[in-house]
């Protein structure tokens, strides 16, 4: 009997495997391991989803023009060349599948997101790591990967999993030196969190003439809409038409669509977001180095802790976590076995992290 065979390379992918969300013998235990908002939507999120409930039968705004011009005013940037998908993973596959295909590269940093190399293996491209430091991508070795083949350089910042960046500077050095037929995705889940002075949003090179720029955003960290999964992406004019032939009819939903309006609105909760944020990023990364838990610095929402042993020391932290029903995420899938990638929580659950962790460290 003759077995229905994918097309070649699909049973190379290896499925993209989210962090946990169970502990057995705990029922809530504490999750930090999705980089999830500790603080949750805000208020106005409930209010508006509820106003769509005698609505759901109907489709949602294909174009979603509303959560656009929300986007074009929040972000002072032109409506018209805003994209939204449901979340930026959704947009990094459309955007895969767009421009590379058999015989293309598409290129990204060594301990970049696990879905770039997912993108490009969906398509039919061939994934290209150029090899990095944790601690620091290298735009001269990106530049030096880049080959007639490479069609994407996926590339976020601030980074996931370690939370480095790349200031402003780099990053238009990487645009001017790029290829002109090669786009540049620049990858920002995290770019409301951040505060250092060196760092700049990439959304006005987008602006700047460049036709081979896009930003990709989330509505899954700071304004904690990551169940009702909704991104977007700023795109030049071409880019724009282009993904409008191959994105997914309807794949906001209207309560997310609503949702994000409603969360964009509010200021003052992602003021608190950040500001949450703000204060307990140093304060996990402080009382974990004073463990002797070496950590990059971030300016995510999460931290990358390194402990030492060659990957025995951090397998064996995160099983004492997980006994005290706190989850983390363990980073051996990126090719870093000696670190847990730790999201900033509520107070509580930072207090009872560095709790947990300085039992370990006593044992």
């Amino acid at each position: 009997m003759n077995a229905i065979l994918p097309r070649p390379g699909v049973l190379d992918i290896s499925p993209y495997v989210p962090g946990e969300s169970k502990v057995p013998g705990f029922q809530d235990p504490i999750k930090l391991a999705s980089n999830e908002s500790p603080l949750g939507p805000s208020p106005r999120v409930a209010e508006a989803i509820s106003a769509q409930i005698g609505k759901l039968h109907l489709y949602p705004d294909p174009d979603a023009v509303e959560l656009r011009q929300a986007l074009g005013q929040a972000y002072g940037i032109d409506a018209d060349n805003v994209i939204c998908t449901a979340g930026s993973e959704q947009l990094l596959h459309l955007l895969a599948r767009a421009y590379a295909g058999p015989g293309d590269e598409i290129l990204y940093p060594q301990y970049g997101f696990l879905a770039y190399p997912l993108a490009a293996k969906g398509a039919g491209a061939t994934p290209v790591e150029a090899p990095q430091s944790v601690e620091h991508t290298d735009v001269d070795v990106l530049l030096n990967h880049v080959t007639a083949r490479t069609r994407i350089l996926f590339l976020a910042n601030p980074n996931n999993p370690a939370g480095t960046w790349l200031p402003a500077s780099e990053i238009r050095r990487l645009r001017d030196e790029l290829p002109a037929d090669v786009l540049l995705v620049i990858d920002e889940a995290y770019a409301e969190y951040s505060n250092a002075p060196d760092y700049e949003s990439a959304l006005p090179l987008v602006e700047n003439g460049n036709a081979n720029v896009v930003v990709t955003r989330t509505f899954s960290k700071i304004f904690g809409l990551a169940a009702l999964r909704v991104g977007w992406g700023y795109c030049p004019p071409a880019v724009i038409d282009v993904l409008k032939r191959v994105r997914y009819s309807f794949a906001v939903t209207r309560p997310a669509q609503v949702a994000a309006v409603a969360a964009l609105a509010d200021k003052d909760h992602i003021a608190r977001a950040k500001a949450h944020n703000d204060k307990w990023l140093p304060w996990v990364t402080e009382n974990l180095e004073q463990l002797g838990i070496r950590v990059t610095p971030s300016l995510g929402n999460f931290v990358l802790a390194h402990f030492p042993g060659d990957g025995e020391g951090a397998k064996a932290a995160d099983t004492h976590l997980r006994s005290d029903g706190i989850i983390v995420r363990p980073m051996a899938g990126y090719g870093l076995p000696g670190c847990l990638r730790i999201t900033i929580g509520t107070e509580a659950e930072n207090r009872k992290l560095i709790e947990s962790l300085r039992a370990f460290r006593t044992e």
